[in-house]
């Protein structure tokens, strides 16, 4: 037996052993999904909708901004591509704030539908926060199974970012 502290002998426990030339032509870079962020610019919305333009080869089917005024969220979701909806000046105009966070989706599970649609916000006793993520929840069902008794119920709530806030909201606060 070989040492098995040797990454070519270690196990995938889907496929067996892994082969390092395999692995390593198959670590390049995907694309799926695109995040961006503007903290403390009175443009906030307009720059990251600028900045979700430049990032929508990462994402076709849908876009958002979450902006924050100071003391509310403001969002625009919305299908389809970037400048379809984030060019038109009445939609920035909705989207005040100092802050902002902008995503586009590449959906690798869940329909593409408007409650798909990222980011979400939670706005909460202690204060709120948006969040726009690239990635999958591998436990998101059981998740949601475990926060069926504590958790509030948001219908617009439905991709894995909403089982995170509901995360977030049920946990006890810390001493």
């Amino acid at each position: 037996m070989q040492n098995p502290s040797d990454p070519a002998e270690q196990l995938d426990r889907n496929s067996g052993p892994i082969d390092l030339q395999d692995d390593l032509e198959g670590d390049t870079l995907r694309e799926e999904c695109g995040v961006f962020g503007i903290f403390g610019h009175p443009e906030a919305a307009a720059i990251t909708a600028l900045g979700l333009h430049a990032l929508q080869h990462r994402g076709q089917e849908a876009a958002g901004i979450v902006s924050f005024d100071g003391s509310r969220f403001h969002s625009e979701r919305r299908l389809g591509l970037v400048g379809d909806t984030f060019s038109r000046r009445e939609v920035i105009e909705r989207l005040p704030g100092n802050a902002a966070v902008g995503h586009v989706r590449y959906s690798t599970t869940g329909a593409t539908i408007l409650r798909n649609v990222q980011p979400l916000f939670a706005e909460l006793n202690a204060g709120g926060f948006a969040v726009g993520h690239n990635g999958n929840l591998t436990n998101g069902l059981t998740l949601r199974r475990d926060f069926s008794a504590n958790t509030f119920r948001r219908k617009t709530a439905r991709p894995q970012s909403g089982t995170r806030l509901r995360r977030l909201r049920i946990r006890p606060a810390s001493p």
